[in-house]
């Protein structure tokens, strides 16, 4: 603005001689969305429906409670043989502890977040649709939580963490990917639940019956689910603990009823006042039911959090792949090369599913970075898909200034300055290919380059850039020759 000077004295003006830049916008930040012990702010308020960003698990928990107490679905069996001697004494006592996977809650949020901040995660977002009541909770919430994702702009990956049917999340995440492609700036991660336990028939099942055609580029499916470290949560005072002897005179005891008329139970509870936390049985239980009750969870929550690592260690351009998964012991299903084939390429819907597979001497990874649009030449990989949503909503938020600004040739010059500033600086990161800048990027802007005389008339500026994104390499081909002695 031209300055009019009336009053004679000195003035002072600030004149800024550094040019605008692009600032790059964070690229993997989660929304889950899925069913909560609480959804409680500190002041009380409900956050039951209302996206909630957090950054520890700490945080989750004042908030968001803890996972569903699977007491119903835990059964701990004692026996003892009593010393032939001394019926008083035991001489051998074991513990047997069993998780029945058909009486589990379909509640996961609480392990996902656990997943995700012990491989990489940092900040995320939490939208709980639910509280643990099955008979309030529905899939058709989920389809409204993808409405509800769409009022927030940080986002960058949309979870859905509860356990649903393979037929029963088909609507969901064709409704996730299509507003995926109607907002360009997030990406949607997608668990395959083991349902059959084979590779092959889970595979062909989802891409029957679990997503259909449109906007695959937006989204990557995992496979098969996750032996955790994580314990299920339970209430032990609602534990199923039955007490058996080799006594026929003694009748098993349940140790949640209450009175007992074996007196080898009273070191574990004593009469209605629950466990004997002092007690050396106690602690032994504890760790038994600690050892055998591990949470078998759906990868796509560690998956966020190791594109946060990647992202983090090496830039979004990397691909998420031939990365170890953290607080796991292995995959449920040990899938083989040939297997993997299948399910890695599919000719016939070009729906690529990445396995996730243990390695002898390497413990757990990553293996495969594809899209569902694995048949798809341009956005076939994932990090090239996520690369592109990145500088796309960075130079998006970076260009804004521009609206009302003269549609002229400084205008023009100042954009395409700050974008190739920015796509330099990628370039020497190597995020693109290229022996040079110019080989590896282009911005286009101007009249009769990329507007006509009409676009300025009707108050449009058009900017063209092309980039050549650095790619995976997939498959990794090694040719050897042998050079025979000559004589």
């Amino acid at each position: 603005m031209a300055t009019s000077y009336r009053t004679p004295g000195v003035y002072v003006e600030e004149i800024s001689t550094l040019p605008a830049s692009v600032a790059a916008v964070a690229t993997a930040i989660p929304i889950f969305a899925g069913a909560t012990e609480i959804a409680e702010d500190n002041d009380g308020s409900s956050l039951l429906n209302i996206p909630t960003r957090i950054s520890s698990m700490l945080e989750y928990e004042e908030k968001f409670g803890k996972g569903f107490s699977e007491h119903a679905a835990i059964s701990v069996e004692i026996e003892d043989t009593l010393d032939e001697n001394d019926n008083s004494k035991v001489a051998i006592r074991a513990i047997d502890v069993t998780v029945n996977d058909a009486e589990l809650s379909d509640y996961r949020m609480y392990y996902a977040l656990q997943m995700f901040f012990a491989n990489g995660g940092r900040d995320c977002w939490i939208l709980s649709v639910a509280l643990y009541d099955a008979s309030m909770y529905n899939i058709d919430l989920l389809e409204t939580a993808v409405d509800t994702m769409e009022k927030e702009d940080e986002p960058t990956l949309i979870l859905f963490t509860d356990r649903f049917t393979t037929e029963a999340y088909k609507d969901i995440y064709d409704y996730a990917l299509s507003s995926c492609n109607k907002l360009k700036d997030r990406f949607t991660i997608m668990d395959i639940w083991d349902e059959t336990d084979n590779a092959k028939d889970d595979a062909d099942k989802f891409r029957d019956v679990g997503i259909s055609m449109d906007y695959l580029s937006y989204g990557a499916a995992y496979y098969p689910m996750l032996k955790t470290t994580l314990n299920y949560a339970f209430d032990e005072e609602q534990l199923n603990v039955i007490h058996k002897t080799n006594d026929p005179s003694v009748t098993p005891s349940t140790v949640t009823d209450g009175d007992f008329h074996d007196a080898l139970l009273t070191d574990i509870k004593k009469g209605d006042n629950g466990y004997d936390k002092d007690s050396s049985l106690y602690n032994i239980l504890i760790q038994n039911i600690a050892k055998d009750t591990w949470v078998k969870m759906a990868p796509g929550s560690a998956m966020a959090g190791i594109f946060a690592r990647v992202d983090n260690d090496r830039g979004v351009w990397k691909a998420p792949a031939n990365v170890s998964v953290k607080k796991v012991s292995g995959p449920t299903i040990m899938v083989t090369n040939a297997q993997q084939e299948t399910l890695n390429v599919d000719a016939t819907s070009g729906k690529s599913i990445n396995v996730i597979r243990a390695f002898t001497g390497k413990g757990t990874l990553v293996w495969g970075s594809r899209t569902l649009a694995g048949n798809d030449n341009e956005w076939r990989y994932v990090p090239v898909r996520r690369f592109f949503i990145f500088v796309e909503e960075s130079v998006k938020k970076a260009t804004e200034f521009v609206v009302f600004e003269p549609n002229d040739a400084k205008t023009w010059l100042r954009v395409k300055t700050m974008i190739e500033n920015f796509l330099n600086q990628l370039w020497k990161q190597g995020a693109l290919q290229g022996a040079k800048p110019a080989d590896a990027f282009f911005v286009n802007v101007g009249l009769g380059i990329t507007m006509t005389a009409q676009d300025i008339l009707e108050g449009r500026m058009n900017v063209e850039i092309g980039m050549a994104a650095v790619r995976p390499a997939e498959f990794i081909i090694l040719k050897f020759s042998h050079k025979l002695q000559q004589s």
